[in-house]
């Protein structure tokens, strides 16, 4: 997590094209990564999650606060 005198970005895109395989700490990342943002009214959006990652997603309930994209590109602008 950020250090002292950090500050939280407010947006975050999570490449994850190149994850085969996803487990609680992962998951924890993208949770504890979500908190921070919603802190200051930001966002985080994954991008080229494969089916596997996807489901692992869904099933945790991680999708509910957070949005899929094919790319990075797409996340950005979207």
């Amino acid at each position: 997590m950020l250090g002292a005198g950090e500050t939280v970005p407010a947006r975050i895109v999570a490449d994850l094209s190149n994850v085969t395989f996803m487990d609680s700490s992962g998951i924890n990342v993208l949770i504890a990564a979500h908190l921070q943002t919603k802190d200051v009214q930001g966002w985080v959006r994954i991008a080229g999650a494969s089916r596997g990652v996807l489901r692992v997603l869904q099933v945790t309930g991680v999708d509910t606060f957070t949005s899929g994209y094919p790319s990075v590109e797409q996340a950005l602008i979207a």
